[in-house]
């Protein structure tokens, strides 16, 4: 299909605004342009409470954001990490995309802000996506959850995350997950896949940037290879919770977040892999656009 109509506008008007790349920026002048593309969606969705509190973790406290939605609990979990190349994002850059989730799903949503290269790089943000999912798991009731319901999901690097805690929760005894979603996630740091040249460059994500993320989080080039920082790269993914992968036709990410998705499939792991056609990186997170 060719590009959406709406993707089109979008990457138009980002290109009349002149503005620079992400990765040409200082990185917190960065994290700060991209909070700001993704906050400034209008008026938030309303959901029934919003509490923000942090969580014990491997290096100290780790921030989280609970979105419960109207109704009557115990409701089901999920605890969803943000994209953002591992470098940027944060809990207000993903706001709306978690309060659309807990009012649609229904669902009590955790949005964890896990520590962030290049200031903390791998395993940093994989241990904190791990140890805040596990205390929600034992702690989901005290929080309106249901703790036989906790499913972990993602977009891009947080896609990645959500795949590596399914995996850490499964080589580490727990805890019990019952679904991964994962948005376009990144699962493999070669970074091989054709999707990274066809796509590598005028559809929001370029190749170049992506170099740049995965340049910013491994501490080594052996990491590349380590299953928690590629999913893709892991030999064996029998076991692992049932999966939601989405990818977009026009994104770098295409062809390794549906790899994994073919690898889960091939595991006897229950999956659902969805390519929206015409869609760019980052479309669900950007609700005013999509």
């Amino acid at each position: 299909m060719p590009l959406d109509p709406k993707a089109r506008e979008f990457l138009d008007m980002l290109a009349a605004a002149g503005a620079p790349e992400l990765t040409d920026l200082p990185v917190e002048d960065a994290r700060l342009a991209l909070t700001s593309m993704f906050a400034g969606q209008g008026a938030p969705e309303p959901v029934a409470r919003v509490d923000d509190r942090s969580l014990p973790g491997p290096a100290g406290e780790i921030p989280v954001r609970v979105y419960t939605p109207e109704g009557r609990g115990p409701f089901p979990v999920l605890v969803y990490f943000h994209g953002g190349g591992w470098v940027l994002g944060d809990l207000e850059s993903h706001d709306a995309v978690c309060r659309r989730l807990a009012r649609t799903v229904p669902a009590l949503v955790v949005a964890v802000h896990y520590r962030r290269a290049p200031e903390h790089r791998f395993p940093a943000a994989a241990e904190d996506a791990y140890a805040a999912t596990h205390w929600v798991a034992e702690h989901a009731p005290t929080i309106g959850g249901d703790p036989h319901r906790v499913a972990v999901g993602g977009d891009s690097a947080g896609g990645n995350l959500a795949a590596v805690v399914a995996l850490m929760a499964r080589d580490r005894g727990g805890p019990r997950l019952a679904y991964q979603l994962l948005v376009y996630p990144a699962t493999d740091a070669t970074m091989d896949a054709p999707s990274h040249r066809e796509n590598g460059d005028g559809y929001l994500l370029t190749a170049e940037a992506m170099a740049w993320f995965w340049g910013h989080y491994l501490g080594s080039a052996d990491d590349r290879w380590n299953p928690y920082a590629s999913p893709l790269r892991t030999a064996d993914l029998h076991g692992l919770p049932p999966a939601l992968v989405i990818t977009a036709e026009f994104d770098p990410l295409r062809d390794e977040g549906e790899a994994y998705g073919d690898r889960l499939r091939e595991a006897g792991v229950p999956v659902r892999v969805t390519r929206y056609p015409g869609m760019i990186h980052a479309f669900f997170q950007l609700t005013m656009v999509f």
